[in-house]
């Protein structure tokens, strides 16, 4: 037997409230949202309501706001040894050097498309092949996009001349 539509939107109108404020003890508003979103959802899907439904609701919020949390930590632990590791891609001589807060400004000066495909392909590694079927484009259109991020990029970040006359063409004919 499923529970009533109409029993779960009573849980939700009497405890979302106090659920979102305990989900926030771990996760910021969206995230806390989307946590008591999950635990509602699955009690949707389940096959009866629980007998005393209060505690158990806080029990699943606190158990997806903790898996949550958990998993930021590892997402970002596993960010941080990845860019340790990648460290030294833009560093070749002392003289290429980029400036870190100049690149990343620059990358976000790129639009949405090109920037994930640009994150896709250096900083995770992917073929274009792969990052076609992550991202549901031809793969001609990866390799575009990639090529003008990476255009768009090399022109934001070039370093000026240090000669201000350009050389000027010479006319002997």
């Amino acid at each position: 037997m499923t529970p009533p539509d109409e029993e779960i939107a009573r849980l939700y109108k009497a405890h979302g409230p106090a659920l979102l404020l305990y989900a926030r003890q771990w996760a910021d508003v969206a995230t806390a949202q989307d946590i008591v979103q999950v635990v509602f959802t699955r009690l949707l899907s389940s096959r009866r309501v629980p007998a005393d439904a209060r505690p158990w609701l806080f029990q699943c919020v606190r158990h997806e706001a903790v898996s949550q949390f958990r998993s930021g930590q590892r997402r970002e632990r596993r960010e941080r040894s990845v860019a340790q590791s990648r460290a030294d891609w833009f560093i070749v001589r002392f003289e290429d050097r980029l400036d870190a807060r100049a690149a990343q400004e620059a990358l976000a000066t790129l639009p949405l498309p090109q920037r994930e495909i640009v994150v896709l392909r250096i900083w995770s590694g992917l073929t274009f092949g792969q990052i076609a079927d992550i991202t549901g484009l031809a793969l001609s259109n990866v390799h575009g996009q990639y090529q003008a991020a990476l255009a768009a990029l090399a022109e934001r970040l070039v370093a000026p001349c240090k000669d201000s006359n350009p050389p000027t063409k010479r006319s002997d004919r």
